[in-house]
């Protein structure tokens, strides 16, 4: 293995570091001008990844919906075909507009490189085939969305990858799943439905150098919903909801962030230390810590093709430019509303982690900046039945499926966006308030209520942009209007332990309010003879 080479400065700071095989240039996919280097987070926001056109100084972002790109001769062709330099020559690989929305995302997580692709769940299924075939295994926390659950549950042991369920956020939860197939740990930093500050925040103090961290931000906060050295190795965006913004463009992005030794991980990922795939190198002695960002472009994006659009890129980018604006608002409505909920006397329960009692606070309190999140969910008396009667009555709010839209949206899961599940495959997604009581409690289901349709008051409500109290009106009106024989028949037995296993009343995790205590871990830097671009503490399980 080479020597590393420093080559460019890239956002905040983060230096790429490219080691190279003998006679192979160096290849910076995702060069940052130095214009970008030292902008404040607002800013990168607005400008990162991009400056005016130098041919018509247009300010905005061109669209540029060209298939592919003319090479100047043969020698040119042949270097950029071959990443002996940068440039585009087909878009299913790469195109400059969907370039800027790349490095833009990337500098907004403090990373190195980015891939943008057709959506989300795009996101989550290239990062796994891109690094486990059949065989292998993913250790994933159980409290996930419940498309990215589907995906786990049925079509990834379809490709013979296994699912190993961490059913608690502990250290030793995830350490009993590990054997010598796993390749990977995946969490969302904020989960949804449920919306838990997931305690592997905690754990990542405790990284193993082999086994990759991976993250999803489905549910963003006011700038973000950390930075990426509190997280994992690789975070995955569903741009769909808040960076997107408006409810019109599905598209989702992966970040690399630059921080994992695929050196120091031997033989777990052949893919990104040998000579593998298309290429007649390694991607990890080619490109350093963009390693794994140019596996994805080429291993997968290349050959599987579910690419983000010029088009779908720009309007991500019109989004992104508000973000911090909107996600403000979004935080500081839903707090508004959450207490307005919890007040009510036709509530049964809140959940959302900006209420003082809610068991996730103190955690949200230390990990999240400028607010909550945007999304609550909460169940009104009466059950499943006066869950569906409240969606019929609102007005100003949507009763539609997404979130992080400018549109306050409200689902009832159950009956809607799970409906094609089986009931036990819905009642393990989280989708009611029994889920609360299974992750906050060591309750089993055979100590609840039976009945059905008081188990199945669960609505998810995205709130958006709109005048608080317009919101607020819309749903007192809506609950005014619920019969009063069928508010009458909640079970106070279950609304009060729905409650408080919010609250953290029935933690089992440890410590007060939902909080643990850190674990003690042996901290050392990688061991990899190779520098990383943004060193991470890591340690030995």
């Amino acid at each position: 293995m080479g020597e590393p080479i420093q080559d460019k400065t890239l956002p905040n700071g983060v230096t790429q570091l490219s080691v190279l095989p003998e006679g192979h240039d160096p290849f910076q996919p995702y060069k940052v001008e130095q214009f970008d280097t030292g902008l404040k987070y607002d800013t990168l926001q607005v400008h990162g990844g991009h400056r005016p056109d130098k041919e018509t100084h247009a300010r905005a972002v061109p669209i540029y919906n060209s298939v592919s790109f003319v090479f100047t001769d043969s020698a040119h062709a042949k270097r950029v075909c071959a990443t002996e330099e940068a440039g585009y020559f087909y878009s299913r690989i790469s195109n400059p507009t969907v370039a800027v929305f790349e490095k833009r995302a990337a500098a907004l997580e403090g990373a190195t490189a980015a891939v943008g692709t057709a959506s989300g769940q795009a996101a989550i299924f290239n990062t796994i085939i891109c690094l486990a075939g059949a065989g292998d295994n993913v250790v994933a926390s159980i409290n996930l969305y419940g498309g990215t659950y589907s995906l786990f549950k049925t079509l990834l042991p379809r490709l013979g990858i296994t699912v190993k369920w961490a059913k608690q956020e502990t250290k030793e939860e995830f350490a009993r799943h590990i054997d010598e197939n796993t390749k990977m740990f995946f969490v969302e930093s904020i989960g949804n439905p449920l919306f838990l500050i997931s305690k592997a925040w905690l754990m990542w103090h405790t990284k193993t150098i082999s086994h990759l961290w991976l993250t999803t931000r489905l549910v963003l906060v006011a700038r973000g919903a950390g930075l990426s050295s509190l997280v994992a190795d690789i975070i995955l965006h569903s741009a769909t909801k808040w960076m997107g913004g408006h409810g019109t463009t599905v598209g989702g992005v992966i970040i690399d962030c630059g921080t994992f030794d695929w050196g120091a991980a031997g033989e777990r990922f052949p893919r990104m230390i040998k000579k593998d795939g298309p290429m007649s190198f390694s991607y990890w002695k080619a490109f350093g810590n963009i390693s794994f960002a140019m596996a994805m472009r080429i291993d997968i994006l290349m050959e599987v093709g579910s690419i983000l659009s010029p088009a779908s890129a720009q309007q991500l980018l019109i989004g992104m430019e508000t973000l911090s604006l909107r996600c403000e608002r979004h935080a500081k409505n839903t707090l508004e509303v959450a207490r307005f909920l919890e007040s009510h006397p036709r509530i049964a329960w809140v959940n959302y982690p900006g209420l003082e009692k809610n068991q996730y606070h103190q955690n949200a309190q230390r990990y999240l900046r400028n607010g909550f999140g945007g999304v609550l969910s909460f169940g009104p008396k009466g059950g499943d039945v006066a869950s569906k009667m409240l969606l019929n009555y609102v007005k100003v709010i949507s009763h539609q499926t997404n979130v992080g839209d400018s549109k306050t949206l409200a689902t009832h899961p159950w009956n809607s966006t799970h409906v094609i599940m089986s009931e036990k495959d819905r009642r393990e997604a989280g989708i009611t308030p029994v889920s609360l009581i299974r992750t906050y409690s060591d309750l089993s289901l055979k100590d609840l209520p039976a009945n059905d349709n008081l188990r199945q008051a669960f609505i998810r409500f995205s709130v958006g942009t709109e005048d608080v109290r317009d919101i607020i009106e819309d749903l007192d009106q809506a609950l005014a209007k619920l019969p009063e024989n069928i508010v009458n028949t909640h079970d106070e037995k279950l609304e009060a332990k729905v409650t408080a296993a919010a609250n953290g009343i029935m933690d089992t995790y440890g410590g007060g309010n939902g909080d643990v205590d850190f674990i003690d871990a042996d901290i050392s830097l990688s061991k990899s003879n190779v520098p990383l671009g943004r060193q991470t503490a890591v340690g030995n399980w």
